[in-house]
């Protein structure tokens, strides 16, 4: 029983193979270009220096390791998921345990015009971990959405929960205007930014932070980017259980991959 199921298994793959070499190329070409996906999945993987988000210190200064993936369609829908190690929560308060942060979002990229992109999505920061009775949560989502002309992107955000963790602070937003121009010399971009964060009932909680650095793409997806970083953010309010003000000038390198 076993070896004439082999054997017509056999025949079958043979008959098969016989009238796919058969077919014209005109009938095969559409089979082929149907067995292509409208989807793409790309991941990343960084190691960096340290983790600043929007200005502050995400790992008391200390190099964190970054990494997430990105499932997109061809209609401009997209999902993905980033991650990284973090020190903040436990540097804000010792009885905090969450090493992580978890990003996960979703929206659509499209175009208003030629050499005017839009990006609309929801964005949820998740952070696993154990905290004490009565502590704010610090997981926020944020709508977002973002227009861009040329080398420039303005995006705005505004919170649906509490800010990281600020109590009574739902719609915080955030205003953020990025570009990244190539320079045409040694594969440089340059990259600059400037962004307002505003937390709502959290005196002199609002703050504005800055970038200017370099990105050299080496191709291959590996990228190595160096810049410099400041806020004008309230050393009172945005100083860790070390005494550090997490909101202070640094510079950050990094090294990513993609895949």
């Amino acid at each position: 029983m076993f070896r004439n199921s082999v054997a017509a298994l056999a025949l079958l793959s043979l008959a098969a193979t016989a009238q796919a070499s058969d077919m014209p190329a005109a009938a095969a070409a559409p089979a082929a270009a149907a067995a292509a996906s409208d989807f793409t999945l790309s991941a990343n993987l960084t190691l960096a220096s340290q983790y600043r988000y929007r200005g502050l210190m995400q790992t008391n200064n200390k190099p964190a390791i970054q990494g997430g993936f990105d499932l997109a369609h061809a209609s401009g829908f997209y999902l993905g998921n980033w991650n990284s190690s973090i020190s903040w929560l436990g540097d804000s308060n010792p009885d905090v345990s969450a090493p992580v942060e978890m990003d996960f979002y979703g929206g659509y990229k499209g175009n208003l015009a030629e050499g005017v992109p839009v990006d609309l999505g929801i964005l949820q920061y998740y952070y696993p971990g154990d905290f004490p009775s009565g502590y704010t949560s610090p997981d926020t989502t944020e709508l977002y959405a973002g227009i861009g002309y040329g080398p420039v992107m303005f995006k705005y955000s505004i919170a649906l929960t509490n800010l990281f963790g600020f109590a009574d602070s739902k719609y915080s937003q955030y205003f953020d205007v990025a570009a990244n121009v190539d320079t045409g010399v040694w594969g440089l971009t340059l990259n600059a930014h400037v962004g307002r964060q505003l937390v709502k009932n959290v005196d002199n909680g609002s703050y504005t932070d800055w970038k200017l650095g370099l990105t050299k793409d080496f191709g291959q997806g590996l990228s190595v980017s160096l810049a410099y970083l400041d806020t004008n953010a309230d050393r009172a309010v945005y100083t860790n259980t070390h005494g550090r003000d997490m909101g202070r000038a640094t510079g950050l390198l990094s090294l990513t991959k993609t895949f």
